[in-house]
């Protein structure tokens, strides 16, 4: 199902769009993007795994752990609306959690390995939401946030990385 408008904040607009241009079912998005992650990330040369396109910029290693991080903390988002949770939860500051992830100490293979197995997870819980608990709304940052909207924002936030990959990290 295509998100409406009132089901997200506009801030996820790109993430929505991506998300629904690569597939209409949200499942057939998140395998997508998985795949997507996996053809350009996995076999990059080990000597841009550290490499920032500038100064203040995050490396290839930290942006996949923000991926990561954003993956968990949006299909948290996504299970608690689902169980029909209605606090409205917060937001989280993505610089912070760069600043705090040691993620450049932590091997490439790993950081990849992480990733795919929480996009299978997300998939996975994906799997079993029917249509009324997608189209369940709860809040986040104050903002209006569906179930449905979620599963989109999710791959489309990957896909809009991986263009930022190909157009100033490759």
């Amino acid at each position: 199902m295509k998100p409406q408008q009132n089901e997200y904040a506009p801030y996820y607009d790109n993430y929505v769009s991506l998300g629904l241009n690569k597939a209409a079912a949200i499942n057939e998005s998140l395998v997508a993007s998985l795949a997507d992650f996996m053809l350009l990330l996995t076999d990059l040369p080990q000597e841009k795994h550290l490499f920032a396109y500038e100064k203040g910029k995050w490396t290839i290693k930290e942006l996949i752990s923000h991926i990561i991080d954003t993956e968990h903390i949006m299909a948290y988002r996504a299970l608690r609306i689902a169980r029909n949770d209605k606090s409205d939860l917060l937001a989280f500051n993505e610089n912070d959690f760069v600043a705090n992830s040691n993620a450049n100490e932590i091997s490439y293979t790993e950081l990849i390995t992480e990733f795919a197995l929480v996009r299978k997870a997300t998939i996975a819980m994906y799997k079993n939401f029917n249509t009324e608990i997608l189209q369940r709304i709860g809040k986040a940052s104050g903002s209006d946030l569906s179930v449905n909207a979620l599963g989109y924002i999710i791959s489309g936030h990957v896909l809009h990385h991986l263009n930022i990959v190909k157009a100033r990290y490759l």
